[in-house]
């Protein structure tokens, strides 16, 4: 008994380091893929977002919603078509969008939190992300709805982190007058960690990461700098809808964002031993 309680607290001294390094450091987390469609997963991750904030960092959470949106798309018929990565949004899509996101995926998460005493803050991305229409994707010139986030209303954000709350955001944006856009939730991510210069950029999914060979786990890339990553995108090993994530991860790097991390949420506790740990897990790019 006595050897187990010893055992921990060697624990929690291998972490103090980490949590000094971190006092109230910003840590952008993006949370998203098939893990969100596993409660006890999710929960998990909810989980050791609270601690992380009880720790004295100041996490932002941002989420996709993708599979609750293509399911109540398919409820409410109405048909999902994506054009190079991007869901086509039109009229009815963007309603969709928008009570999905808000009613249910933001929502739930928020409810999570609190249910662990965490201090969530429900924050619209419509409040805090200036968007832009995408004109074109794939040589198709009308994706409808779909925007890029051309500023981040870190006022907002920072008001929320100086009250020791967690901001919840979901990856919607309005333009400057008014219209509403789906933001692929990566990129509203990686602009939200460049804008407030986070000391590290977080993407939870369903990978464990970077694979030279993407059926081999045993082939995860620990560490890539981004000189690296042209070289990658050429010889194939990043490709698919991995290439915009990584390319909008560098730009928040050059934008003064410290790292970015590559983990998969499956692995019970993966955002803690990434953050708190010496061994870390999945892939970190760094400048």
């Amino acid at each position: 008994m006595m050897k187990k309680l010893i055992e921990k607290a060697a624990i929690l001294m291998e972490a103090l380091p980490y949590i000094q390094a971190f006092r109230d450091a910003v840590v952008v987390i993006k949370v998203g893929g098939s893990m969100m469609e596993d409660d006890e997963k999710t929960r998990s991750v909810i989980r050791d977002i609270v601690f992380m904030e009880c720790a004295g960092m100041r996490p932002v959470l941002v989420h996709g919603g993708g599979k609750a949106i293509s399911a109540a798309l398919n409820q409410e018929k109405v048909e999902t078509t994506f054009i190079g990565g991007l869901r086509y949004t039109c009229d009815d899509t963007i309603r969709v969008v928008d009570r999905v996101l808000h009613q249910h995926v933001n929502a739930n998460l928020v409810k999570m939190m609190n249910e662990f005493d965490g201090r969530p803050f429900a924050m619209s991305g419509k409040n805090v992300l200036r968007a832009e229409k995408i004109r074109a994707a794939d040589g198709v010139t009308d994706l409808g709805h779909v925007g890029r986030v051309v500023n981040v209303d870190t006022e907002q954000i920072q008001w929320v982190l100086k009250r020791r709350e967690v901001p919840v955001i979901t990856p919607l944006g309005i333009d400057m007058e008014g219209t509403v856009y789906n933001i692929n939730a990566d990129m509203a991510a990686c602009r939200i960690a460049a804008h407030l210069q986070a000391r590290k950029l977080v993407f939870l999914s369903d990978v464990p990461g970077i694979l030279r060979e993407p059926k081999d786990e045993a082939s995860l890339i620990s560490s890539i700098r981004m000189t690296e990553i042209d070289g990658l995108i050429d010889s194939g090993v990043i490709s698919g809808g991995m290439v915009p994530k990584i390319r909008s991860a560098a730009e928040a790097l050059t934008a003064g964002c410290g790292k970015v991390h590559m983990i998969d949420g499956r692995l019970r506790h993966s955002l803690l031993l990434e953050i708190f740990t010496d061994q870390g897990i999945g892939t970190q790019i760094t400048h």
